[in-house]
Order: C-alpha cells, then sequence, then structure tokens
C-alpha cells in the first residue's frame, strides 16, 4: 500500500484532456506565430480567475457546506454571466471578486460575488473600485443588484488600499440606494467592512452557519474577555430577531432562490412598477375562509378579544394564496410581506392581533416604516390591515424610545405617494388609529369590516363616556355592603363572616354592572357606525367579498398612478 496521500481533485479521470485550439473553421494548418501566442495569452488572462484555484481551496469550500462564487453564479441563473472588469495583477489584484451582469428571469441584474478561494474574498484597492464600476453601472442603466457576499474583509497585504477599495464601494452603494433595488446573500464570516457594505442593501438574506458583525469573536474576548460563539454573535438568530437580516434561510441554495423569488416582487428601478403577472385566480373569488376564521374567532368564549393570525387573511387575498414575508423572525405583532392581486404586486402592512394582541411597539413601528419607505420608492401600492388597540405602553419602551419610533412609521405613512388602501379589521384605538394611514394620512381609500371597532379608546373607555353612571354605582357599594352585613348579622351570622360575605355579594354585583356598561359601550361607540356617519370609513366590505374589492380597488388606483421617482422635499427621517 502506497505511503503517500492521495490528493483530492475534482477533475473527472475519464474525461478526454481539453485542448482550445484558436484555427479558424476550415482553415488549412500553418505555421503558428506572435498573433497565435497573443491569443493564448489573452484566453489563459480569461480563464486565469477559475483556473489558477487549487484543487485544494476548492474542496475546503465544499467541506464548509459552501459553493464557490461561479457555482453560486450559476444557481441564480442557467444563463452564463457577462464577466465585467476582468482586471487582476500578476499578484492576483482583484481576482478574489466577480462582478457581472446576468440575465435572471428575463431581467438584466447586475451581481458581484466574492471568491473566498482567492485571497479568502478579501477586498484591495482594485476590488473596490471594480464594485464601484458595477454599482454605477446598475445605478445608470437602471437594473437590480444582487451581492453574494463571502469576504474575510480589508486585504491587509494591500495596506490602505484594501480600506480606500471599501469606501469607494460604500459611496457608490449609497448614492444608488432609491435609486435600483439591491438583494444581499450573506455567506461564509463576514466581518467589519463585509457587514457594512451589504447592509446598505435593500434586503439581506442570511443563511444558517453563517456570520456577519463588526468583529468577530475572537476581538471580543481579547477586548472584553467574553466568550461567545459566532451564532450567538452575529448568526441568524440574532440578525433575524434584530432585523439586520431581512430573511434568514437554511443554507447558501435556499438563499440565492430566495433572493431570485424576492427578485420577482420588486422593479427594475425608481422609474417603473413591480413585474405584473398574469393570474388565472379570479378576482372576484369568494373568501369563505377568512368568513369561517372570524367566526370561530368571535364566537368563542372570548368573544371580540380573541386573537387570530392575520397572515391567514393575506393568504385569502392574494393570487393563489401567495406571499412573500420580510422580517418574519421580527416584530411578530405586525406582518409585512409582498403579494400579488390581479397580477399586480401589492405590499401588506397588517396588524397580528395573535401576537401581543398586536400592540405597536418599537421593533414593529420601525419594521413597518422601513417597509413603507421602500414601497413608496419603488411605486408598490400598499394595503394596510388594521387591528390593533394601540402602541404598546410602559417603562421599558419608552425608554427605549416608542415615541421615536412611532414618529418614525407615521412619517413614512405620511409621505407615502404610491395607492395606498386601509382594511379596518376589528380594533381601531387612538393614536394607532390616528397614524395608521387613515383619510387624514393621505390614504386613498378606506375601508372596514362590519368587525370593526373604531374608537378613541378600547373597553376603558366606558370610564370617561358613562363617568357619571359609573360614579354612582361605586358610590352604591359601600351601602350595599352595610346593608348586607346588617342583614346577615340579623339572621344569625357572625359578624366577620356576613362582612366577607356582602363584600363578595357586592363586588360580583359591580362587575355585572360594569359588564353591561361595557356592552353597551362596544354597542354604541365601538362600532363603524360613527366613522360611516363622518366619513372615516368609505364603506362596509362583507370577509367573502375582500379580494374582489381590494382586487379591484387597487387596479383603478394603479390605472390612475404613473410610476415615477420621488421628487420634492426629502424630509428628514429617523
Amino acid at each position: 500500500m502506497s505511503k503517500n496521500a492521495i490528493k483530492p481533485q475534482l477533475k473527472n479521470p475519464f474525461d478526454p484532456p481539453e485542448k482550445v485550439e484558436f484555427t479558424i473553421p476550415g482553415e488549412i494548418s500553418r505555421t503558428t506565430g506572435p498573433y497565435e501566442e497573443a491569443i493564448q495569452e489573452g484566453y489563459d488572462l480569461i480563464q486565469r480567475p477559475i483556473k489558477s484555484v487549487k484543487i485544494d481551496q476548492i474542496e475546503k469550500q465544499h467541506f464548509k457546506k459552501r459553493m464557490t462564487v461561479w457555482e453560486r453564479l450559476k444557481v441564480l441563473s442557467d444563463q452564463a454571466p457577462n464577466v465585467l472588469y476582468q482586471n487582476w495583477g500578476k499578484n492576483l489584484d482583484g481576482a478574489s471578486l466577480v462582478t457581472a451582469i446576468m440575465n435572471i428571469g428575463g431581467r438584466d441584474v447586475a451581481v458581484y460575488g466574492h471568491d473566498f478561494t482567492v485571497r479568502a474574498g478579501s477586498i484591495d484597492a482594485t476590488n473596490g473600485s471594480k464594485l464601484a464600476k458595477l454599482f454605477n453601472l446598475a445605478g445608470e442603466k437602471g437594473i437590480p443588484l444582487i451581492g453574494m457576499n463571502d469576504s474575510a474583509g480589508a486585504f491587509v497585504p494591500a495596506g490602505v488600499g484594501g480600506l480606500d477599495g471599501y469606501a469607494e464601494a460604500f459611496t457608490a452603494l449609497r448614492k444608488i440606494s432609491g435609486v435600483v433595488p439591491s438583494i444581499m446573500c450573506m455567506f461564509g464570516f463576514n466581518a467589519g467592512g463585509g457587514s457594512y457594505l451589504p447592509r446598505q442593501g435593500s434586503f439581506v438574506i442570511q443563511p444558517n452557519e453563517t456570520f456577519f458583525g463588526l468583529t468577530g469573536p475572537g476581538v471580543v474576548k481579547s477586548v472584553l474577555g467574553e466568550d461567545i460563539t459566532p451564532d450567538e454573535l452575529g448568526g441568524p438568530k440574532v440578525h433575524g430577531r434584530s432585523g439586520v437580516a431581512d430573511l434568514t434561510v437554511s443554507d447558501e441554495l435556499a438563499a440565492l432562490r430566495t433572493a431570485v423569488r424576492l427578485l420577482s416582487y420588486i422593479p427594475d428601478n425608481n422609474s417603473v412598477g413591480a413585474p405584473f403577472q398574469k393570474t388565472s385566480d379570479p378576482l372576484d373569488r369568494k373568501t369563505w375562509e377568512i368568513n369561517t376564521l372570524l367566526k370561530k374567532a368571535f364566537n368563542s368564549p372570548t368573544g371580540f378579544n380573541t386573537p387570530f393570525d392575520v397572515s391567514i387573511i393575506i393568504q385569502q387575498i392574494c393570487d393563489h394564496g401567495d406571499y412573500f414575508e420580510l422580517q418574519p423572525e421580527r416584530a411578530k405583532e405586525a406582518v409585512t410581506a409582498f403579494g400579488r392581486l390581479g397580477g399586480q404586486v401589492v405590499g401588506f402592512v397588517a396588524n397580528n392581533s395573535a401576537v401581543a394582541s398586536g400592540q405597536i411597539d418599537c421593533d414593529s413601528a420601525v419594521k413597518i416604516a422601513r417597509f413603507v419607505r421602500f414601497c413608496n420608492i419603488y411605486n408598490i401600492p400598499i394595503i394596510f390591515m388594521e387591528d390593533t388597540t394601540g402602541f404598546l405602553p410602559g417603562r421599558e419602551q419608552e425608554s427605549r424610545g416608542i415615541v421615536q419610533a412611532g414618529r418614525s412609521m407615521l412619517d413614512a405613512i405620511v409621505d407615502v405617494r404610491t395607492p395606498r388602501i386601509l382594511l379596518i379589521l376589528r380594533n381601531a384605538f387612538g393614536g394607532a388609529y390616528a397614524s395608521y394611514n387613515n383619510y387624514p394620512t393621505g390614504a386613498d381609500l378606506v375601508l372596514a369590516l362590519p368587525t370593526t371597532r373604531l374608537a378613541v379608546m378600547g373597553p376603558a373607555g366606558k370610564e370617561f363616556v358613562y363617568k357619571d353612571e359609573l360614579r354612582k354605582i361605586r358610590g352604591t357599594v359601600a351601602e350595599m355592603v352595610k346593608k348586607g352585613t346588617e342583614e346577615r348579622i340579623c339572621a344569625g351570622t357572625e359578624a366577620a363572616a356576613a362582612k366577607r360575605d356582602a363584600e363578595k355579594e357586592a363586588a360580583e354585583w359591580l362587575k355585572g354592572q360594569e359588564a353591561t356598561l361595557n356592552q353597551r359601550y362596544e354597542k354604541e361607540l365601538m362600532n363603524p357606525k360613527e366613522g360611516l356617519a363622518l366619513g372615516s370609513i368609505s364603506s362596509i366590505v362583507m370577509p367573502t367579498d375582500l379580494r374582489q374589492v381590494l382586487g379591484e380597488n387597487i387596479a383603478f388606483l394603479m390605472r390612475h398612478y404613473k410610476p415615477s421617482p420621488m421628487c420634492g422635499p426629502q424630509r428628514e427621517f429617523h
């Protein structure tokens, strides 16, 4: 047995040897000269980024369950990439980054990817210049961008050149932000500039067993003395909850497929609408499942206080029940998603009462604001679904800045110029209603279900509306206790027991009286009647007609909307 280790290779031993000839078909073979030598050198330069990489490096990528950049490009599209800016020096300067134009789903897309098999995908001055050129090209031609990030950061031997490269790329990407949308996939281990750059993009997708962050665990250990794993520091669970990552997926393949699917919902640039996709799902399809959901919820023992999952309603409204949720792991009391309605891409912003009664806190307010701003910039109509008891009160939220976060949400909604509809599902109370896309804040249409409870306050509002009656009822309690105690003592009950029984009876009576006032308050004020009378609500919609009514109105509004870049004053944002 041989004692020499067998070197791994990916080449098939049965493949015939590769032979590349540069002869014209039918040409009689002649003696070669300088021309053929120049052609051969040019061909070798073209192949250098792929062929110069050792098999060991490719094997290392595969061992870590990662693809090479060339394999990732093949997943994005079955058409070969048009590789741009093929500049690399004798030391492979610039070769650790691939920049290309690809055809994905019939659309031109600018794509870049770090080649971790070359210098660990690090950035030098040449790479930074290549990235900046690609970003500028995407902005000038109005095509979306997909980034495949797998970089160790700046190339240390390049000195300040690597930092200048990052700075050049940062600047170029910032300038096309809001001009063309970008989707960033995070692969491998990214730190420093390798994290800042992709987070400048519109969306970030992170698979499991990857890391990105300000610094790695080693630096945290040396500076703070804290032992922490990469997953605990900057893994998908961390970034999924914080909103740094918009989507978390299982692996690289899922990330790339998700990027392609997300691309199908967003436009090429800020001057056009999102891709229209003809559907075979009838617009007048009855949404019986929504009716069943609400019936089971509201006829349950907890009545109109019963929570339900709003994503079921979104699913029933969308074409073939297909929708694409963003930031699903963060602030689950709000749902932000793309879907299609009659073929038209629509952004959905919905309160989800299944989580924390749908109350808006700091995280959900910022989540909503960010999604609404994207739809506004890129000409996507929005359907708001309201079912919230208000903003979440308390010391923690105030200390985290709920006033500022809520203001960010309100600012984003007020500034919306795309067609937008508000559908009130159930609760719409107080400041949450006032800041959630009603007519005064600019809604094109406000619709409500018969289950709507629109009021300044929830059940606690009875304290103000029926103040005098409540004062009189509560004032009677002391007299009831006194009288009941005396009656029980006269009947032979001990004084202490008599008082306890009398207090219990009075408390039950008071509870019943307050419940009666609650019902009266809900019947008189917590309903859509006053909103209809004042014009705050345009019309009532039956649950089974939601898809048809929303679809017809979105189609009407979009027929009279001209996609264009945002213009006029750009107001201050949080």
